[in-house]
């Protein structure tokens, strides 16, 4: 098996971190969620490391995680986001209230609906769907055990965790979704965020402040 390759970019008006997943020497890439201008960032990388992309996956339907997807969405291009988010990948117009003015929110066609529990591939990496309603009801996080690192989108930040007075959104949720699907990891796990740098399950047990285990 070869190296996992994975290039996190901060993009779009609130620096929504998009990460590119590829094996070294492959031929295809994973992008994990799709902010404002991606596609432009991610397609130097991609010629230079002569990639095609073979799927979309988002955290949840929040503008600044999905507004970059529908340049992307070409034909083979599969994507996946969780069914509870439905009417915001659907009708992102009604995130407008929250999104920045003036930017033009176009829908996006999930052609895989994923679910707790299901376990996803990775190049011959097992990679586990775990559903964390909470900062909005279909927010997912994805574990790859073998690498050791799990991609949160807005569940959990470096001394932070993702707001829940938005549209849809329940601290009490975000707090046991932290508890039984984030602090349940190995404490060694990276963390992966959708906003910041990363950190580890270990460090925000120890010392998040919002949540405590």
């Amino acid at each position: 098996m070869s190296v996992l390759k994975i290039e996190k970019m901060e993009l779009g008006p609130i620096g929504t971190n998009a990460y590119l997943l590829w094996e070294e020497g492959g031929e295809e890439a994973i992008l994990i969620d799709a902010p404002p201008g991606c596609s432009d960032a991610i397609s130097g990388i991609m010629e230079r490391e002569h990639l095609t992309l073979s799927a979309i996956w988002l955290t949840h339907g929040h503008w600044d995680h999905m507004a970059g997807a529908s340049v992307l969405c070409e034909e083979g291009v599969e994507v996946l986001g969780h069914q509870e988010d439905q009417v915001l990948f659907e009708q992102p117009a009604l995130m407008s209230s929250f999104a920045i003015p003036g930017l033009e929110l176009e829908p996006v066609k999930i052609t895989r609906w994923i679910e707790h529990g299901e376990e996803l591939d990775i190049w011959g990496r097992k990679v586990e769907v775990r559903h964390c309603p909470g900062h909005c009801p279909g927010n997912v996080i994805l574990w790859v055990e073998e690498e050791s690192r799990c991609f949160v989108g807005d569940v959990i930040f470096a001394g932070s965790v993702g707001r829940a007075d938005l549209p849809g959104g329940d601290f009490d949720a975000l707090e046991r979704s932290i508890r039984q699907q984030v602090y349940t990891l190995s404490e060694s796990t990276l963390i992966h965020p959708g906003h910041g740098p990363d950190t580890s399950v270990g460090a925000e047990m120890q010392s998040n402040p919002f949540v405590r285990p």
